[in-house]
């Protein structure tokens, strides 16, 4: 199982970038699909996760500029990010909860990061 992100870059403040992040493999069922973020000098935060079901959950910090959709057949998820402003710079990464075949219960997977810089 792998978990591939993509749309990182450099935007300027106020404007928007739209990652996605796909899994594949051998995957029977995947609950949650999310997104952290880590910058210099400071531990990884929740940004923003999304369940099966469409439910969402976003930090505080991101609240009413960033949303997440999910496409559950191409098991990817994208979260959209507006107004950003510097203090969203960091590296972003994608985490899944995937229930491989043959197993039982669900394993927490990470992509690679993919780096947003927000500079002018």
């Amino acid at each position: 199982v792998q978990l591939q992100a993509s749309g990182g870059g450099l935007v300027q403040p106020g404007g928007s970038l739209r990652l996605s992040c796909a899994a594949f493999g051998s995957i029977v069922s995947i609950n949650k699909m999310g997104w952290y973020r880590q910058a210099p000098g400071k531990q990884r935060e929740l940004v923003a996760a999304i369940t099966s079901g469409g439910s969402t959950t976003y930090a505080d910090s991101v609240k009413g500029r960033f949303t997440s959709s999910r496409d559950n057949v191409k098991n990817t998820v994208y979260p959209q990010m507006n107004s950003l402003k510097p203090e969203d710079t960091a590296v972003y990464y994608c985490n899944a909860g995937i229930r491989k075949r043959g197993e039982w219960g669900f394993a927490d997977y990470w992509g690679q990061g993919t780096q947003v810089t927000v500079s002018s």
